[in-house]
């Protein structure tokens, strides 16, 4: 099969210098001195942290799991669970950091494991809230695999909460969504809901 997806950290150099000017800017905004010692260098830096940060817009999350997509037989449950999550929420700009369970029943294809991951960490890199993002994951995986049914269950912790407005600390918010026999059997569900659950590693 061809190589469709290959993965590479590089920075677009000219939007590096385009984000750096307006990050100088919005210090000069604050009433900071962007030529200060310790700030010459911080617009570039925000710059290529903002670039990281939001790298999913330049990848393809269909092409990541059809690099490594297997005829296969196996048709019992398989299940990623606590996958990190570091994503930034579109109406502040600030992090929510938490963990991924996914689940999928083959239906003749399988993916690399690796790429359930790498999955979920294509639409985390980008602007989001934590809902869409769910969905989004669920999506990708019955469109490509077309499994019996696909389950997705996010927790995270949303900065926009604990550093401003309400400024609540341990709150953690829980987003779930289900396609086949995750929502037409209540069993399945059942069972994914306690492999998440437990701590068997």
């Amino acid at each position: 099969m061809e190589e469709l997806y290959h993965r590479e950290e590089t920075y677009d150099e000219a939007r590096t210098a385009q984000l750096a000017v307006h990050y100088k800017e919005i210090l000069r905004i604050l009433g900071e001195d962007p030529a200060r010692e310790g700030l010459v260098k911080t617009p570039e830096r925000v710059a290529r942290a903002m670039a990281f940060m939001t790298k999913g817009y330049t990848e393809d999350p269909r092409a990541i799991l059809t690099s490594a997509m297997f005829r296969e037989e196996y048709r019992q449950m398989v299940l990623v669970k606590d996958i990190e999550i570091y994503s930034l929420c579109e109406h502040h700009l600030l992090p929510f950091i938490g963990k991924a369970h996914v689940a999928y029943i083959p239906n003749g294809h399988i993916t690399g494991l690796s790429k359930i991951a790498r999955v979920v960490e294509c639409f985390a890199r980008r602007l989001q809230v934590q809902e869409r993002l769910t969905v989004q994951i669920r999506d990708c995986i019955q469109e490509v695999l077309n499994p019996m049914g696909v389950a997705v269950v996010i927790e995270a912790a949303h900065t926009c909460m604990s550093m401003r407005g309400v400024q609540k600390q341990n709150s953690v918010t829980t987003t779930s969504a289900f396609t086949g026999v995750f929502l037409s059997q209540h069993r399945t569900r059942e069972e994914f809901i306690t492999l998440v659950s437990n701590n068997l590693h």
